[in-house]
């Protein structure tokens, strides 16, 4: 059946004015002026986007699909994501990671999850490894993973700058990296190595090393957790302004007295030093466990990230008057898809997937497309899982 979503101010991200929108089998097949577009023959279902605000659906980079945490022993390990709280939180498609626990959680857990959540509705891809080096692989090595497995996208999160890093040394870093660029070569991907930053004094040391020591481009990797603390944050900001790009968590919000850096505070920084926002994207976290340690190490509290921030953060940053919903959208959807080359993603153009959220004039979520499946309509929640009750 197609699908013709009549009416809707539609961001692309860029604006484009009153559009509709036709999908077909899971494909934008044209966006044209209201009226103007029809499938004689064929049955249709037509969703009125009147007042409405049109967008690419969110894509979230870095989710512990399997659920992440564990440092407090083994009653912390937190649960695995369920696809009813991906599309609520308007996100269509995520890349799933490993985290601390390299051991009781696995690669092939991982991809087999991976498969279950894109059966279920929504697009996913994965990163090979944990935070551990040497890294966690299906196949033998992360090379032969970005040219063999059609979801592997690069390696991560790899922790550096941590105490629960396995502590590698520049070079181990260096041959990772060499590992995705050629492997991402040879397979077709974006190679990309995702780097965990914790609040260690080294920082993202090992990060301009490698762009001032080898042939590795700037481009080939990511940290992620950038603005932790005031110090990583600086460091975050001569890394974009040297061609890079850097991953915000967006959420929880920090609290008073709190190292972590307000991602509104980003952003007015971003706009001071005249830095493009094509260079952030923004990620969860979800289900990935948020300790908090104290001086000698000690696990002093724990909490569990939502991928619920993203949309909730879209929303406060549009709503405030800190970015037009069009840059906005780039932050949380098409820096993303561009980023990682994942070339159907990101954006409302035809022959691209058909991953669109219809929003209300607040930006709540109305409906849900993933790969023109109807997930949510009217705000009432479609995707199930299959235990679900």
């Amino acid at each position: 059946m197609m699908t013709l979503i009549r009416g809707g101010e539609v961001f692309a991200p860029e604006p484009l004015g009153r559009k509709d929108i036709l999908i077909a089998g899971g494909v934008i097949e044209a966006v044209g002026e209201p009226g103007r577009l029809a499938a004689a023959g064929f049955e249709m279902e037509v969703v009125d986007a009147a007042g409405r605000r049109v967008v690419p659906g969110l894509v979230d980079p870095h989710v512990h699909i399997l659920g992440g945490g564990g440092e407090g022993g083994p009653a912390t390990r937190a649960p695995e994501i369920r696809i009813e709280d991906i599309v609520a939180s308007g996100v269509t498609t995520l890349i799933g990671c490993l985290g601390t626990d390299g051991v009781t959680r696995h690669m092939t857990s991982l991809l087999a999850k991976a498969r279950a959540l894109e059966a279920e509705g929504v697009s996913t891809f994965v990163f090979s490894g944990s935070y551990e080096v040497p890294v966690r692989t299906l196949t033998g090595s992360v090379r032969s993973d970005l040219i063999l497995i059609d979801k592997v996208i690069g390696a991560g999160e790899i922790a550096v700058s941590d105490h629960r890093s396995s502590q590698p040394a520049f070079d181990e870093i260096a041959r990772l990296a060499a590992e995705c660029r050629v492997g991402g070569m040879l397979g077709g991907k974006a190679g990309v190595l995702h780097l965990h930053l914790g609040d260690g004094r080294r920082g993202l040391e090992v990060l301009v090393r490698l762009i001032r020591e080898t042939e590795i481009p700037v481009t080939q990797v990511i940290p992620t957790h950038i603005t932790r603390n005031r110090s990583l944050f600086e460091q975050g900001l001569d890394w974009v302004a040297a061609g890079g790009s850097i991953d915000v968590t967006v959420g929880p919000d920090p609290a008073s007295g709190d190292p972590d850096v307000a991602f509104e505070e980003l952003i007015a920084a971003f706009n001071e030093r005249g830095l493009p926002l094509t260079r952030v994207t923004a990620s969860s976290d979800g289900n990935g466990s948020m300790p908090v340690f104290d001086a000698e190490g000690r696990l002093v509290r724990l909490t569990i990230a939502t991928e619920t921030d993203l949309l909730r953060k879209l929303r406060e940053v549009v709503g405030q008057g800190f970015l037009p919903l069009e840059t906005a959208l780039r932050i949380f959807s098409t820096n993303a898809a561009d980023f990682y080359k994942l070339g159907r993603k990101g954006r409302i153009d035809p022959g691209r997937d058909a991953d669109l959220l219809v929003l209300d004039g607040d930006l709540g979520l109305v409906d849900v497309f993933a790969r023109g499946k109807r997930l949510m309509a009217g705000g009432k929640l479609l995707a199930r899982g299959t235990f679900s009750a």
